[in-house]
């Protein structure tokens, strides 16, 4: 749990790992490393991303050749890769979890509660209550250690991103350990098999490099905040780092900088205009009038909606509702983050109720709620025991948790000083002010502070940060949306295939578009009938899973 300590008497995680093994044996010439994945939050699973997405981030880092071919088409050249997903401290699997509530139950009732009174922006008192909320949580759940003891340092004050970075460079050092020991091990065999080789290629190229093993990386979001994390902390010690939809680093650690929500506006602009150019068949939100009329057509709902909440009788398959304002945002926001594939979804609940219809936004409310049955175990042991303590659920929690750990600014606003912080954050962005400023609020109350704090390097955008690590460069995807995840670019894979294969770098100043555009049809029929070679069909296929994978996250950054 803390590096520092030496006595060999100090609290320990126990780190949940999964592991894709390569299409070539690691003692295989080919065989490229292990490849770390992150897919952001903070507070989302790497093990459950390897497990979902594993083989086809595989697809688009490893070499196009089949690797059984023999004799190999690429030869040596080509690589083929390990992934492995890890979750971090507090997170998923990984043990002690953080835990806020006595038992499943107890959270679900919150989230409903939470859920029904509404965001902020939705009415007067919103302010008043989700800061009354938050506090309520957070000064028990900040300092809340079910699995400690008396006397023992809190897991809480050892969640932060520098620790995980050293966890990440403990992951390396074990496969790298593990490696050495299979190319000791191939070796003996081949010795037996054909003769002493004197040159002993096999256990050199596989040789555990003690303290000095390389980082092969790929992380998404706040994925990137932990990728140049480590770069900082052990810049001698990355191989390929790849950083998937730059978060600015001042702004997250320090508050210094642009807010991250200044494009968002300009995402639903383009709503409109894609909306203006397909027509009402692909976009039943459209109005004649231009971009413009289609933005003031939604507006005038979501402030119609505002005053008046919407009933929705039960259905066939789920019981009665009320739409309202907050559920709007949720689905606006969705489709900011993932136009090409929720603009449609958006363009549709939003025609609907404009129409009085508001069961399919009723339905997609209700697609978010799951039902919760506390286990035989739990049920005897009782609230706040570790058998009612179960973490699938805790993402937005351990992300609070991480965050606040990471951020103390965030943590040390009164109401006044945070209603400042709100109207800036709305200023910059009427469509997710509101939305991230809940993630802001998320601190409120926070108290227990990380032992180990990062602020020794200065960041701030994607460019900056390629500013502050030589020999990095700046690859950019004409899309619109959050991460590679908002829309397939075979000019993006081929150049991130490149880059893990060879170490070569994008020229810089390169700009790669989209092959598929939001309120097109996607259709399976229609994006695969796009002329492709087979190879970049192959590839085009993994990326179109990715994309349409990409939403299962659903995490702040």
């Amino acid at each position: 749990m803390d590096y520092n300590r030496t006595d060999g008497k100090g609290r320990t995680f126990a780190l949940a790992v999964v592991r894709l093994p390569a299409r070539v044996p690691v003692t295989d010439p080919r065989y490229g490393g292990a490849i770390l994945i992150n897919p952001g939050g903070p507070g989302g699973s790497g093990t459950l991303q390897a497990i979902l997405s594993g083989r086809d981030i595989q697809k688009i880092a490893d070499a196009e050749n089949d690797p059984t071919v023999f004799p190999p088409l690429g030869g040596t050249a080509d690589k083929y890769f390990d992934i492995i997903g890890f979750d971090p401290r507090g997170v998923g699997d990984t043990t002690p979890a953080v835990v806020c509530f006595p038992d499943a139950v107890s959270q679900r009732n919150w989230e409903l509660q939470l859920e029904a009174e509404g965001m902020l922006g939705s009415s007067a008192d919103a302010l008043r209550r989700n800061w009354q909320r938050t506090m309520a949580l957070n000064t028990g759940c900040s300092t809340t250690d079910l699995f400690g003891k008396d006397g023992e340092e809190t897991m809480m004050a050892h969640l932060n991103t520098p620790l995980v970075a050293q966890d990440m460079a403990t992951i390396i050092e074990r496969h790298g350990e593990w490696r050495g020991l299979q190319g000791q091990r191939a070796q003996r065999i081949h010795d037996q098999c054909h003769g002493y080789d004197e040159t002993r290629e096999i256990e050199d190229r596989t040789q555990w490099h003690q303290g000095r093993e390389q980082l092969l990386y790929w992380g998404r979001s706040y994925g990137t905040v932990l990728g140049t994390t480590f770069a900082a902390l052990f810049p001698e010690r990355v191989s390929r780092a790849v950083l998937d939809g730059v978060v600015n680093m001042d702004t997250y650690y320090e508050n210094r900088g642009p807010n991250v929500v200044v494009d968002a506006d300009a995402v639903f602009d383009r709503f409109a205009e894609y909306c203006n150019t397909v027509g009402w068949e692909r976009c039943p939100m459209y109005v004649a009038g231009g971009p413009e009329a289609i933005k003031q057509r939604y507006l005038s709902l979501e402030a119609s909606v505002l005053n008046i909440s919407v009933p929705v009788p039960a259905s066939g398959t789920r019981g009665p509702e009320v739409v309202t304002w907050t559920d709007m945002k949720a689905l606006l926001r969705d489709a900011i983050y993932q136009p090409l594939l929720k603009f449609p979804v958006f363009s549709h609940h939003m025609s609907e109720l404009a129409r009085g219809n508001a069961a399919p936004l009723a339905d997609f409310k209700h697609s978010k709620h799951s039902a919760v049955c506390p286990s035989e175990d739990c049920v005897r042991a009782g609230p706040w025991s570790p058998a009612c303590a179960r973490a699938e659920n805790n993402g937005l929690y351990a992300s609070a948790a991480i965050l606040c750990s990471d951020a103390d600014f965030l943590t040390q606003q009164n109401m006044d000083d945070f209603e400042i912080t709100w109207n800036g954050l709305k200023a910059d962005s009427a469509v997710l002010g509101d939305y991230w400023a809940m993630v802001h609020l998320s601190c409120a109350g926070w108290q227990t502070k990380a032992k180990q704090k990062f602020s020794e390097v200065d960041f701030s955008s994607a460019n900056h940060m390629s500013e502050q690590f030589p020999g990095s460069t700046v690859l950019q995807q004409d899309s619109e949306g959050h991460t590679t995840l908002a829309a397939p670019s075979l000019c993006v894979a081929k150049r991130i295939r490149n880059y893990f294969q060879t170490g070569i770098l994008p020229e810089p100043g390169t700009l790669c578009q989209a092959d598929l555009k939001p309120m097109g049809e996607l259709d399976q029929a229609s994006v695969f009938s796009i002329d492709l070679e087979p190879a970049d069909r192959a590839l085009f296929a993994a990326l179109m899973a990715e994309v349409t994978r990409g939403h299962w996250a659903g995490l702040p950054l």
